[in-house]
């Protein structure tokens, strides 16, 4: 099992926007499609910031689970256009972690 912690930066005062994007439409669509979310955070030492963690059995189920979410017509079509006018997607980051024997994540 690992981890996705994703960090993301919102365009300039837009972080609110994105957090009711992410509440309404994202995370059930990304949900309804086999995706586990751990949690939707914001930074509170950066206005625009934004962290959520995604968890993965393995490689193969995270491959299934980006092809459900990412290839799907609805994502092509209007939630990805919409994230895109949200986020500043170059200054995303992306860490994949394994926890630790002692994590409460195991």
């Amino acid at each position: 099992m690992f981890y996705e912690i994703r960090r993301y930066q919102t365009r300039p005062g837009r972080r609110d926007d994105w957090v009711r994007y992410m509440e309404d439409v994202v995370l059930p669509f990304q949900q309804a499609k086999g995706m586990t979310v751990i949690g939707s955070f914001v930074d509170e030492e950066d206005e625009d910031g934004y962290v959520w963690v995604r968890r993965f059995d393995d490689e193969k189920d995270r491959v299934t689970r980006y092809a459900a979410v990412y290839e799907d017509p609805e994502w092509r079509d209007r939630i990805g256009p919409a994230v895109d006018e949200l986020l500043l997607a170059d200054h995303s980051v992306v860490t994949r972690v394994r926890p630790t024997a002692a994590s409460g994540l195991q």
